[in-house]
């Protein structure tokens, strides 16, 4: 966005090598400047096609799929067809730009917070997953446990998802038991897989056994599990909560390396090796 003559003038002069200009939001007609500077540093790009748009584009894919298909999931009815069309939405978004994608999706609105969380994390795991050498149906899977992985906070009441205050005690306990509601709620429904569930129910393990629901140590959880747990995190830690800023790519990736008593070092690195 441009504000004046002087921000392009300061563009020109900088080491920039790339800019994209919003012509929507500038408050200059930043079309006939881009046309009037020299062609090395700059030229017009149609905005349908940008990185953006297509990012943009994809998640809000994600979204309308999601919602429909988790809303079936809650209602009783199982449709994994829309979850796997979420799933491979996020999916594309994380391969066209990771660096835009956690740029689009780190500031989350309240109402949109558990969905797009969600479409964040099961984009993120299907690309672990792609750079991993996994087979093409068992990236779709791990996709598909990314899109389903909070399920249970969707059974949370609002009133206690959403609350602005502190939580009490009695609050926190229902929160903390959202993986094995949405465990439970899954597999009552049936026609879903072990790997989603074993995901949806165990995110919040560590390889110490500090974890929940279970208390599982590094033996007993499994790679798909593992994937989520890195990708869940790393998602919430860069994500702009009311209690704190979001973190950076890079502060989010060495803190978790650094906790290698919670979280897999491998899959921390390679999910660092999607920001370079």
């Amino acid at each position: 966005m441009l504000d004046s003559e002087d921000d392009m003038k300061a563009i020109l002069h900088s080491s920039a090598t790339d800019i994209l200009v919003s012509r929507q939001k500038s408050r200059i007609d930043a079309t006939a400047l881009l046309e009037r500077a020299p062609p090395r540093y700059a030229k017009l790009a149609s905005l349908d096609k940008s990185p953006a748009t297509e990012t943009d584009k994809a998640l809000d894919d994600a979204m309308t799929t999601m919602r429909q298909g988790v809303t079936g999931m809650v209602s009783g009815r199982v449709d994994m067809e829309q979850i796997a069309q979420s799933a491979a939405s996020a999916r594309r978004a994380v391969e066209a730009a990771p660096d835009l994608f956690m740029q689009v999706t780190r500031l989350k609105t309240k109402d949109k917070g558990t969905y797009l969380h969600s479409v964040s994390v099961a984009g993120l795991m299907a690309q672990m997953a792609v750079m991993l050498e996994f087979d093409e149906a068992l990236v779709d899977e791990i996709g598909r446990a990314g899109i389903l992985h909070d399920l249970g906070k969707l059974l949370i009441p609002n009133a206690i998802l959403n609350k602005p205050g502190e939580l009490n005690a009695a609050e926190k306990r229902v929160i903390r038991n959202h993986p094995e509601i949405g465990y439970r709620h899954m597999k009552k429904l049936g026609g879903v897989s072990d790997l989603i569930l074993d995901v949806c129910r165990l995110h919040h393990e560590t390889l110490d056994g500090s974890g929940y629901p279970l208390g599982l140590k590094a033996e007993q959880i499994g790679t798909a599990v593992r994937i989520c747990t890195v990708c869940d995190v790393f998602d919430a830690l860069t994500t702009v909560r009311p209690y704190k800023k979001a973190w950076s790519t890079t502060e989010a990736l060495t803190w978790m390396y650094d906790k290698s008593n919670l979280f897999d070092r491998k899959l921390v690195l390679r999910l660092g090796s999607m920001f370079r």
